[in-house]
């Protein structure tokens, strides 16, 4: 059979030395794990040597939260019969790859375990590690896996996993009895105890202990020590939770010394031995694994199999006692499967057996006892026939006598002593007896008598509601519904008599519904439904009230779940009127609360309800969650609840308007390319390069009478002249911002000088539109799509990108402006003031050396070297040319 597999790291091509490769060798909530070094080269590989030649049937990797290869490759490794077994002569076969997920769903906190089911026989196994991936935590490109498991079987020899009478040979066979039951004639079978999830949770004493345990009871069950074997598996079962807490003790004490918190982790040390003690105390376990010697007789003599007598033939039939041999002195402590029973040893007799032996029958085949399919999480029904019971409760112990004083001083000892029995019959036949004497009690007993001998129910009431057997708790259902339905107006109970009765019950009936049984858990919400509706209950609004106070998060998922689906149900119930008990705000803080919870059933149920309660209360709801803004739509579950309101409101989602956004800017961005590309043939057509097109003059002008002008009224305007000579030029053919005249200034010659050559003007880097240089700090603050990423600089009064403003702020080496002149944004110098100062700096001979224009024009009017007083000035500050 596959059992765990040792080993030992023998080669690791790079480690962290603070993580290294040896740390794989063993298994516990402590194991750090292998790191690979910090920016190492890829792929990385680590070579495991087996104790001796195996074949290898399932490997587990646990990889790191956030240092995760994106592909781990497997191969076995084998040394030829002729060479010695060392690294150097291994012959490695690929077995195949896995790959592992990016962990970004988790948050990075979850760490991923594969299992790899393999069929291969080897003495080394080699891991091929592959590149990272990217994630923020993972800074230094690195690897790692927090443990390795190896699960397979020892071979005898080379050829053994082929021959199939490995597992038929006697000692082999033996070992295979030795597992028990549950393994035999399974060779693939493998005990979870080996799983690589086991040893890294456990504690590893209890992690031992479990495994002493697991082999008692399959010898148990070989021998047949049935109820031996019933109480080994429910130890062994309470011991996985106890050694699961003690592992995460194990490794909060860890944390506080690593963090030098030392009386934390003295107190976790003691806390944890204290736990441990107890725990061995109330199991018992010197008892379980019986230090003291097995009372129990190793040897059996195997008969013919016996098929079972029903009870009734065994009292029918006239028996004599088994002869016995003299008994020895017992034990102090008896077994737990060899308590006597009374009524079946006085009945045995000698069995007669047939002349002829019959044919022995495997186990698998022998017939089982007819009996009623066993309900999950209930005490099995007593067989109070064969045991012989007496009809007298146990009695009840000071501490019970106690806590039900009250219920004792009404319904008398006997009844309450039934409630309390262990047995399941008497706590049902005691709830039986409460709901006849409620129900005989005359409507014209004294109020207190009546009052007193409810609260007294309700007391067995909370009980039963708690009990574990689905009888029981059914009958619990059953008295309450007889009080609230019948006794309280029979005996006109006051309101705040009845509430109390609600409210006492309703917190047992919450806990219930988290119940691992699933029956239990839909007849404790349907009740509690339906205790909602009852005519004496349902005025007094305290189930709704009980429902929705708020949870704590760290209330057990299934218990979570099911208190939401109860506000569920009520809600589509009752609805959120006025006297219905539920309101925005109670459902509200009640389901804010359950978003916050970590499970995600229980938070899918709460954004349930949130949806429905958004379509009749919108703006109430939205007050409850957080801001409406893009932080909070990181998050993934805000993000889907204000998507689904935007779907509601008719509003189009964020990512409908990021969709329209970019085809908006695609469409701006090919209109920007065809104006750039008709600017050019109309260039090429001025300056002669390329024929006059009539058509796409015609064109341009057509689009232009359709277009809203926006430069023709900065054209149409008189501008200040120095002197009247301006008068005899004509506007038309005149630049009104460098003031150059020429034939061509048409209109679409004007738009071309404008978009290329005209010195004052400059193109936006950002927008791309033509603005006045001397304005261009304006634009970029005020006017540019991307103003609000650049800031002014008191100093030099220049736009600054956002990005480099700290930098240009802290080291003060920009050019400071004067405040009786202009300054430049191209060469960052300071201009004299007016527009002639600007006219001189941006076209003058000695003028501004950052202006590519400058020397164009310069080029065009050699004469020009400063401002023409027969050239027209142009008004205004702020004059922009059409795209």
């Amino acid at each position: 059979m596959p059992r765990k597999l040792p080993f030992r790291v023998i080669h690791a091509s790079g480690q962290d030395e603070s993580y290294r490769a040896s740390e794989l060798n063993y298994h516990s909530p402590l194991t750090k794990g292998w790191q690979a070094s910090r920016y190492c080269l890829y792929p990385q590989d680590i070579v495991l040597q087996l104790d001796q030649r195996c074949r290898l049937r399932k490997i587990q990797i646990l990889s790191h939260q956030y240092l995760i290869a994106t592909k781990i490759e497997f191969f076995v490794g084998d040394v030829p019969e002729d060479m010695s077994p060392n690294l150097e002569n291994a012959r490695y076969t690929r077995l195949g790859y896995v790959s592992l997920s990016d962990n970004e769903k988790t948050g990075f906190k979850a760490r991923e375990l594969k299992s790899v089911h393999v069929d291969a026989v080897g003495l080394y196994l080699k891991l091929n590690i592959h590149k990272n991936h990217i994630n923020k935590y993972n800074i230094y490109n690195q690897v790692g896996i927090i443990a390795i498991n190896v699960i397979g079987e020892t071979l005898k020899g080379p050829s053994d996993f082929m021959d199939p009478e490995y597992y038929l040979d006697p000692d082999r066979k033996g070992q295979l009895d030795d597992l028990g039951l549950d393994t035999y004639n399974k060779p693939d079978y493998i005990s979870p105890l080996d799983d690589l999830a086991f040893d890294m949770y456990q504690d590893p004493e209890i992690a031992g202990i479990i495994r002493k345990l697991e082999k008692k009871k399959q010898e148990a069950v070989l021998q047949e020590r049935f109820d031996y074997a019933k109480r080994l598996k429910s130890a062994i079962t309470e011991l996985q939770k106890v050694g699961e807490k003690l592992g995460k003790y194990e490794v909060e004490k860890r944390q506080a010394v690593e963090n030098e918190d030392y009386d934390k982790a003295k107190l976790k040390k003691v806390q944890m031995d204290e736990y441990r003690l107890q725990v061995y105390r109330d199991l018992n376990l010197a008892d379980l694994l019986e230090t003291t010697g097995s009372r129990h007789p190793q040897v059996i003599d195997l008969e013919p199999i016996r098929q079972a007598t029903p009870p009734r033939l065994l009292e029918l039939t006239p028996r004599s006692p088994i002869q016995r041999s003299p008994p020895r002195t017992p034990p102090p402590r008896t077994p737990y499967d060899e308590r006597p029973l009374p009524a079946l040893k006085s009945k045995e007799t000698p069995r007669e057996l047939p002349s002829t032996p019959p044919q022995r029958t495997s186990y698998d085949e022998r017939p089982l006892p007819v009996k009623p399919p066993a309900v999950p999480d209930e005490e099995p029904e007593p067989a109070e026939t064969a045991v012989g019971i007496t009809g007298e409760p146990e009695p009840l112990t000071e501490k019970d006598l106690r806590e039900a004083s009250a219920a004792i001083d009404v319904f008398g000892e006997q009844l309450v002593s039934k409630a309390y029995s262990k047995t399941w019959s008497y706590r049902e036949d005691a709830l039986l007896a409460v709901y006849k004497q409620m129900q005989d009690l005359p409507a014209t007993a004294p109020k207190d008598e009546a009052k007193s001998m409810m609260r007294a129910s309700i007391f067995l009431v909370k009980k039963a509601i708690d009990d574990k057997v689905y009888a029981v708790f059914k009958a619990g259902l059953h008295l309450l519904k007889m009080i609230l339905t019948e006794y309280v107006p029979k005996h006109k109970i006051p309101k705040q008599d009845t509430v109390w009765a609600v409210e006492k019950s309703m917190q047992n009936l919450l806990h219930k519904s988290g119940d691992t049984a699933v029956r239990n858990r839909d007849d404790a919400k349907n009740f509690v439904l339906e205790m909602a509706r009852y005519p004496e209950v349902k005025p007094t609004n305290c189930v709704p009230h009980e429902a929705v106070k708020p949870m704590k998060n760290t209330v057990a998922p299934r218990l979570g779940q099911s208190r939401c689906e109860i506000v569920e149900m009520l809600y589509k119930d009752l609805g959120i009127k006025t006297n219905s008990g539920l309101n925005i705000d109670n459902m509200m803080q009640f389901c804010v609360a359950a978003l916050g919870h970590h499970a995600g059933e229980v938070r899918d149920v709460s954004e349930r309800i949130i949806k429905a309660l958004y379509k009749e209360e919108r703006q109430a709801v939205k007050d409850y969650l957080p801001a409406d803004d893009d932080k909070t739509r990181k998050i993934t579950l805000y993000r889907q609840l204000f998507e689904y309101f935007d779907k509601v409101d008719g509003k189009p989602s964020k990512a409908d308007v990021r969709k329209q956004r970019s085809d908006e800017e695609t469409k701006k961005q090919a209109e920007i390319e065809a104006l750039q590309k008709q600017l050019q043939s109309l260039k090429d057509m001025a300056s002669g390069k390329q024929p006059v097109d009539e058509n796409l003059l015609k064109a341009d002008k057509n689009k232009k009478k359709n277009e809203p002008p926006k430069k023709s009224k900065v054209i149409n305007k008189k501008p200040a002249a120095d002197d009247d000579d301006t008068s005899v030029y004509n506007m038309d053919n005149i630049c009104i911002f460098c003031g150059e005249r020429n034939e061509s200034f048409t209109e679409e010659g004007l738009d071309l000088h404008y978009w290329k050559h005209c010195p004052m003007l400059k193109r936006c880097t950002n927008c791309k539109q033509v603005v006045e240089i001397a304005t261009y700090t304006d634009h970029l603050l005020n006017e540019c799509e991307a103003k609000n990423n650049y800031s002014k600089c008191n100093r030099c009064t220049e736009a600054i990108p956002k990005s480099e403003y700290d930098q240009h702020v802290s080291e003060k080496s920009c050019n400071a402006a004067k405040s009786s002149s202009n300054h430049c944004p191209l060469c960052h110098q300071n201009v004299s003031s007016g527009e002639d100062g600007w006219k001189n700096h941006l076209m003058g001979k000695d003028g501004c050396k950052q202006n590519p224009r400058r020397l164009l024009s310069l080029n065009k009017n050699p004469s020009t070297g400063g401002t023409s007083k027969n050239k027209p000035k142009a008004t205004g500050k702020n004059k922009k040319t059409p795209r």
